[in-house]
């Protein structure tokens, strides 16, 4: 099993080059500082995300990063897995499919009522993958995003 562990805020120079390595992967622009900014408030204890470290915390395999809110639809509290990254070298090794057994469990056990994600409605891959992980398209809704 992957050790998986709440980041704190010591962790935030082992954590920035994962977030650089999946936004470049992903084509998203941002710069370390912005990165820097977004990142540290969910290590200070901000209760509207956290980060998870996958592996070892002093050489992190990857992270997962979620978002809370609530929602009256699911009853209570919910999450987005908002990211979720895995260092190309130690991939398709069960990883990923461990990170999303395990923390739906301990966020469950913790009052959250549903986890949600995003994914390319191209990737069919990726799609059947998370399916796999019990994660089921709401194919009657789409996300709309409005950047402020």
């Amino acid at each position: 099993m992957t050790a998986l562990t709440l980041a704190k805020l010591d962790d935030i120079d082992r954590i920035l080059p994962l977030v650089a390595a999946f936004h470049a992967e992903r084509g998203i622009a941002q710069d370390d500082a912005a990165r820097r900014a977004a990142i540290r408030p969910l290590l200070e204890g901000s209760p509207h995300g956290a980060i998870y470290i996958a592996g070892p915390v002093r050489a992190p395999i990857g992270y997962a990063a979620i978002s809370f809110g609530w929602s009256l639809e699911f009853g209570g509290l919910d999450g987005i897995l908002d990211e979720i990254y895995i260092r190309p070298g130690v991939r398709r090794r069960g990883i990923g499919s461990e990170i999303l057994l395990a923390l739906p469990r301990a966020l469950g056990g913790a009052g959250l009522r549903a986890l949600h994600l995003e994914t390319s409605r191209d990737d069919a891959a990726l799609r059947a993958f998370y399916e796999r992980m019990h994660f089921e398209p709401r194919e009657d809704y789409i996300l709309m995003s409005r950047k402020l």
